[in-house]
């Protein structure tokens, strides 16, 4: 991108969830107008866009609409149809780039990608049937952490051994599904921790304050910021989510999650290449959020220092939680948003709230 965007350009969306949702907001405040490419109508992301293409992501006639009428074309969620976003960058940009999406899609090739760029992950071993199951569990001791390699978020699509014997793992493939699986190693971590970073195309990067999580029954559940560790962990966690963004030419906010282990080591979870729930604090306690600090990468603006003015914590509001909503609206020192979505259900994220906290020191 030779210049930035000029006001009143387009930026196409794909997805139309909650984190759309907030893209558009922060778009629009911006200046630029917004498409979203959802095929649920009246979702989230489009109650607050310009418009919407109401067709599955993958439908080539939307595709080419999509292309017509934006000026770059960013993404709120990690599976993409990776075609999709390729037949997208034949014509306009696309960011983060596509490279982003085909490995953070299976998760053995996102390992194998952290580890060769020296970003160390938990041991892992590909799944492919029961004996390899079987395997990979006798060779980490009857622990660990079995995941589908594709698809899967807020704990689904996973099962944790502890222990286990052949009793346990016996039928434990086809449990899962039948496709193809990775086990990792069970890591017996202090705290979990992300970064929130982001990366201009000139190679500007910038990245927040480590935030502490918290997750209920795999579901994020708070972020605490600053996280509890020592200054050299901070560092060491910026640079590696800074290794990531380098290695895939990014563009735009990622969010990798870390385990912090005794002795302060960081082992990496997961990246997301899109902005993060762990990053949801960065719209009250920061003067530039994630979600505008993404629209700004993806358009061409200039990134700022992520200065954080005031510790805070986050908390997502799960099902029947947004009927908090009104008492929480009612403290100062809170800032509440909700998604517009019209069904509250168990585990569905409603919506967040954050809370600003005295300065420690």
């Amino acid at each position: 991108m030779a210049a930035p965007l000029p006001p009143n350009a387009t930026i196409g969306i794909i997805g139309g969830g909650q984190l759309g949702r907030m893209l558009a907001m922060a778009a629009a405040r911006l200046g630029y107008r917004t498409v979203i490419l959802e095929p649920q109508a009246d979702c989230p992301a489009a109650q607050v866009a310009n418009s919407q293409i109401a067709a599955p992501y993958d439908d080539p006639d939307a595709l080419a609409e999509l292309a017509g009428c934006c000026d770059v074309v960013t993404y709120e969620f990690e599976n993409v149809p990776v075609r999709a976003a390729e037949t997208l960058a034949a014509t306009v940009s696309v960011y983060p780039p596509p490279r982003a999406l085909e490995v953070s899609q299976d998760r053995l090739v996102e390992k194998r990608f952290l580890n060769g760029i020296g970003v160390p992950t938990a041991r892992f071993e590909a799944v492919d049937d029961q004996a390899g199951l079987e395997s990979a569990l006798q060779g980490f001791g009857g622990s660990g952490v079995l995941k589908t390699r594709r698809m899967g978020y807020d704990g689904k699509g996973q099962r944790v051994f502890r222990n286990a014997g052949p009793a346990d793992w016996l039928g434990a493939f086809a449990a899962m599904g039948g496709a193809p699986l990775i086990l990792e190693e069970l890591i017996p971590f202090e705290r979990e921790i992300s970064v929130i970073a982001v990366r201009a195309a000139n190679g500007a990067l910038v990245s927040y304050t480590p935030a502490e999580n918290v997750h209920r029954d795999g579901i994020l559940h708070t972020s605490t910021v600053p996280a509890r560790i020592a200054a050299d962990v901070a560092e060491a966690a910026r640079a590696h989510a800074g290794r990531v963004l380098a290695a895939l030419d990014y563009v735009g906010v990622v969010g990798v999650e870390f385990f912090v282990v005794p002795g302060g080591g960081l082992i990496a979870n997961e990246m997301a290449p899109r902005v993060h729930n762990s990053g949801h604090w960065t719209e009250a306690a920061c003067t530039v959020s994630q979600f505008e600090h993404h629209i700004r990468a993806v358009a061409g603006l200039p990134l700022v220092p992520a200065r954080m003015h005031a510790p805070c914590v986050m908390e997502n509001l799960i099902g029947d939680d947004i009927l908090r909503a009104p008492a929480l609206a009612a403290e100062a020192d809170v800032l509440v948003h909700l998604y517009g979505k019209a069904e509250a259900r168990p585990g569905r994220k409603m919506g967040h709230f954050t809370r600003l906290l005295p300065d420690r020191d």
